[in-house]
């Protein structure tokens, strides 16, 4: 049986238990659940919202790689990744991975594979709104994350 990621780019909120029961209902192989749920800071009350926007098309397109070569290098009997895109306040959440697997070991690793390639190379966009009205800059690449993404090489 091959496993197809779920993947979507979406404007609305997510339920995790929902996707998770999606990914889980009737199966009886799965041993492992790991997710991750990153949320939007408000950088020490200086930030209203980020204003997060993407390439239609190309940015799940991206993401279905990611979730393929993820599902195919740590046996992953599952996955979702989804993240959103619009005005989203400090508090609320941006991006879902959820990977099933056998054994733990395949489901960690499995999304942080995802979310290091997700913050490098899925088409997407960050832009600051402050607190004081102002709008911020455009959020740049970290190096941190190319080192993230890099270990997996």
């Amino acid at each position: 049986m091959t496993t197809i990621p779920t993947i979507r780019v979406q404007a609305d909120r997510f339920d995790l238990q929902m996707e998770i029961d999606a990914l889980t209902a009737g199966r009886q192989d799965i041993g492992a659940v790991v997710s991750f749920t990153g949320l939007c800071r408000d950088e020490g009350g200086s930030l209203e919202a980020l204003e997060l926007e993407h390439y239609p098309g190309m940015a799940e397109a991206e993401m279905r790689r990611i979730g393929l070569e993820a599902i195919e290098r740590f046996s992953l009997l599952g996955l979702t990744a989804i993240h959103r895109y619009g005005k989203i306040a400090p508090g609320d959440t941006i991006v879902l991975v959820v990977a099933c697997a056998p054994h733990r070991q395949a489901a960690f690793d499995g999304a942080n594979f995802v979310m290091d390639f997700l913050k490098t190379a899925a088409p997407f966009w960050k832009k600051e709104h402050l607190a004081d009205g102002s709008t911020g800059f455009w959020v740049s690449a970290k190096d941190a994350d190319d080192a993230a993404r890099d270990k997996w090489r």
